[in-house]
């Protein structure tokens, strides 16, 4: 059985990344979700995916100044009981996103919540940033910890998460090829794919015997993988 995860929920009828769009998804039957996590300038965590809300950057904006724009963390992760989540912490090293956390202290935090609210053994925490996945291992050697690949060759990335003790990789589904998943079986490497959309590509990494996938699509994926 391939897990089906709703990418932000099910943002095709309610807000993404919002309390409504996983309970609908968790209606509508999936294994679980895909959300991002983001921390406030007083360290508040909330849900969302871009960097800025209505042109203020969460990051250096207080909880209040936000207002209903976005969720809190707890709150979304208390509607997403009884499915598993993909906590993706937004925190990378790039041009696109206006700060960067280079002290831990924002991943800390994460597994913080996580493991006060109960919820470390059915989650998987993610992120683009290697040094992110990385620390999550070390601060926690048992929960889940996925890393996302973008622009990093699939095969040189197994290796790697091997050695940092991941338990899985996450590309994009385009990069899946069967010497790929030959390799992360020979690892003991997850691959979970984002972000499939289209009912033959859902087929095809489920032939791959890929774990899981992401898509924008529950509803099709569900009737395609059964």
């Amino acid at each position: 059985m391939i897990d089906v995860y709703a990418h932000r929920g099910l943002h095709q009828v309610e807000r993404e990344n919002t309390v409504a769009a996983f309970l609908a998804a968790k209606a509508l039957g999936v294994t679980g979700v895909e959300l991002d996590v983001r921390r406030t300038l007083d360290e508040c965590l909330v849900v969302h995916h871009d960097p800025t809300v209505e042109g203020m950057v969460i990051a250096t904006s207080r909880r209040g100044d936000l207002g209903d724009k976005v969720e809190d963390f707890d709150a979304v992760m208390e509607a997403c009981r009884g499915m598993r989540v993909n906590v993706e912490i937004k925190n990378i090293n790039e041009p696109s996103e206006p700060t960067y956390d280079a002290s831990g202290d924002f991943t800390r935090q994460v597994l913080t919540v996580l493991h006060e609210s109960h919820w470390a053994d059915a989650v998987i925490v993610s992120c683009f940033d290697e040094v992110t996945s990385a620390l999550v291992r070390t601060l926690d050697p048992d929960i889940a910890v996925g890393w996302l690949l973008w622009g990093v060759e699939p095969m040189s990335a197994l290796t790697q998460a091997y050695v940092l003790g991941l338990n899985a990789v996450h590309p994009h589904f385009s990069l899946v090829t069967p010497e790929v998943m030959d390799r992360a079986r020979e690892l003991g490497v997850e691959v979970n794919v984002w972000t499939v959309n289209n009912a033959s590509d859902i087929k095809a990494m489920a032939e791959l015997g890929i774990s899981s996938i992401i898509t924008d699509d529950p509803a099709l994926a569900l009737s395609v993988v059964g």
